[in-house]
């Protein structure tokens, strides 16, 4: 029985992550990325402290995101919580997780079709 599931052309699959970029519907982009269902955009923080709602504005500007995963890099931290205030006044939940858990969970979403955009920090 394949499980595999059914992701319409043109969706944005991370395919691979790691040696400071990532694969993403078979382009390779170096340093961090954010994720849409339709597409991929540079973001240019390279480290946790550099996650702030200024990098975050193209997620908060989508309109019709619900679900933002935080990539945070090695390991899951929490962002700030005036952040996350500010997307929650947005109708957007901030998950945070290490970057190759918010990559593969990403993946599940957007092929169940949920409302989910991701952030992920690079990790070498």
């Amino acid at each position: 029985m394949d499980v595999t599931p059914l992701v319409p052309e043109g969706r944005q699959v991370i395919q691979a992550y790691g040696d400071g970029g990532f694969r993403i519907a078979g382009k390779r982009w170096v340093g961090s990325v954010l994720v849409f269902p339709e597409r991929t955009l540079s973001w240019n923080a390279t480290n946790f402290d550099e996650v702030d709602a200024e990098g975050l504005q193209p997620i908060i500007d989508e309109g019709g995101v619900q679900i933002l995963l935080l990539g945070c890099g090695r390991r899951a931290q929490f962002p700030h919580r005036d952040l996350r205030a500010r997307l929650r006044a947005r109708g957007i939940v901030i998950e945070p997780m290490d970057t190759g858990a918010a990559a593969r969970t990403y993946n599940v979403l957007m092929a169940e079709e949920r409302a989910v955009a991701a952030a992920l920090l690079a990790v070498e």
